[in-house]
């Protein structure tokens, strides 16, 4: 899961108050950047499973190296694989949300505890270049300029892709991180 294409900057969504992006009368794609993460099972080929079916949701552009990463808040778990995905989709925000719900529960995801070990976890960082709130999803992602497991990866697909509120690059956030036992290392 090399990152494979050239990088190209996202787009302005435009006015997406009905939650699509329209010229001429079309729904026009919008670049949306997902992390993927899996520690029970066989985690590189939840990823891989993962990635096969996004490809439902839009076209995925570009995926990530996977990155094996240390527990953050729970740590008495295993380690997680991570990657990070660009997707381009025609879908409103709360409609991406439920097809990565959906998803996750194909593959057998159960949510028995908070934080806890996961067979997929499937997160919305970045939907276009415009913040989205709604009762069941917040973007950017509240917590992706905290986590070096999302931002490894990120910087690998996106460095100079901005973040919508804090106005810095992937790799400024991931540079600003202090080193705090968030342990992540590209798998080769």
């Amino acid at each position: 899961m090399r990152a494979s294409r050239n990088q190209k900057q996202p787009d302005a969504p435009g006015n997406w108050s009905s939650s699509r992006c329209r010229q001429s009368g079309e729904i026009m794609q919008t670049q949306v950047y997902l992390s993927l993460g899996s520690n029970l099972g066989d985690r590189a080929g939840n990823l891989l499973q993962a990635v096969k079916l996004l490809a439902g949701a839009g076209e995925v552009v570009l995926v990530s190296s996977i990155y094996e990463t240390a527990p953050v808040e729970v740590t008495q778990q295993s380690w997680f694989l991570n990657c990070a995905l660009h997707l381009d989709t025609r879908a409103t925000p709360e409609k991406l949300l439920a097809d990565l719900l959906a998803i996750e529960k194909s593959m057998g995801r159960e949510r028995t505890s908070h934080k806890g070990p996961r067979l997929i976890d499937l997160d919305i960082l970045l939907f276009g270049d415009h913040p989205y709130t709604s009762p069941t999803l917040t973007v950017p992602h509240p917590a992706m300029h905290q986590r070096r497991f999302v931002l490894a990866p990120m910087v690998e697909i996106a460095p100079d892709l901005r973040h919508p509120v804090l106005q810095r690059s992937m790799r400024q956030l991931l540079e600003d991180l202090p080193l705090d036992g968030q342990e992540v290392r590209r798998v080769p």
